[in-house]
């Protein structure tokens, strides 16, 4: 089981993605996208699979909600900084998590 001490470990961030690509050189397919959070942690790149549901154009202005405090991964060459998170209905399909509101880029959350 995991404790509150393990979840407050966590740093998990609003941010908008302001770029995506499509990342074909990917082993699963994945669009690359760049994540403004905000004056205190400024934008971050992360490689997602979420093309099940999404295209690189239609991502751009969406409020994502990521995890910036995992060590950087390189994907296919790429640095991917931050992990976006989603809901997993079936393997491969996900779901992006977004507020019901906007938020200033870099909001907590907790």
């Amino acid at each position: 089981m995991a404790t509150i001490e393990d979840f407050l470990k966590l740093d998990l961030r609003v941010g908008t993605i302001v770029k995506a690509a499509p990342f074909p050189e990917a082993k699963v397919p994945a669009i690359k996208v760049e994540i403004d959070f905000g004056e205190e942690l400024g934008m971050k790149q992360s490689s997602a699979q979420i093309t099940k549901r999404y295209e690189a154009e239609q991502l751009i202005g969406k409020q994502v909600v990521a995890v910036v405090n995992f060590p950087p991964r390189r994907i296919a060459g790429f640095k991917s900084e931050v992990l976006v998170l989603g809901g997993v209905p079936e393997k491969g399909d996900v779901v992006l998590l977004q507020t019901d509101a906007p938020l200033p880029n870099g909001t907590p959350i907790a």
